[in-house]
């Protein structure tokens, strides 16, 4: 079974580098405009922290076997290397958020996916808790401390978004058609 879970690892993060790699083809080689800045986008970074989870779960877990045993620096290396990665698409994509809602004037909606983008955070907090555990590296967990009430006040946010759209398509909906 730790084989098999190892092997679902790589693969994993093989399937990661391909997307990112079509991904940052589309952002170099296409014009952006901000229709396509989307909270679907936070999907990149949390691909990464739930490979920087699972990656310190392997960490964390032995297995017995020596063959996966010489595997944990690789695994070591790669886990944090993940997580960094998924540290660095954080300013990016706020990046993004700005430019779209500050610089071109988009108003900042409510839509079903910015709970892709709650679910990332929460992730990501996760993802750098099980790290400080496995690296044995108390800051990580400060960092992760900081991202739960991220992810929270990005809930909050969410749900609030979901009440008011709600509470509009119900006050629409129970307003008679004037014909």
């Amino acid at each position: 079974m730790f084989v098999l879970i190892h092997m679902l690892w790589g693969v994993g993060l093989g399937l990661y580098g391909i997307f990112i790699a079509l991904f940052a083809y589309r952002l170099f080689f296409f014009d952006v405009g901000p229709d396509d800045i989307t909270p679907l986008l936070w999907v990149v970074m949390g691909a990464a922290a739930i490979s920087t989870n699972a990656g310190s779960v392997l960490i964390a877990t032995d297995s017995g076997m020596p063959f996966l045993n010489a595997m944990r620096p690789f695994i070591d290396g790669v886990t944090l290397t993940m997580w960094a990665w998924a540290t660095w698409w954080i300013p990016l994509l706020l990046f993004l958020g700005v430019w779209k809602h500050g610089v071109r004037r988009v108003p900042l909606t409510y839509t079903p996916m910015l709970w892709s983008l709650v679910f990332q955070l929460g992730m990501y907090a996760l993802a750098s808790l099980r790290l400080s555990l496995a690296a044995d590296f108390p800051p990580l967990s400060a960092i992760s401390g900081v991202m739960v009430w991220v992810a929270l006040a990005a809930w909050a946010a969410a749900a609030a978004g979901l009440v008011a759209a709600s509470w509009l398509g119900f006050r629409d909906f129970k307003r008679p058609s004037a014909r």
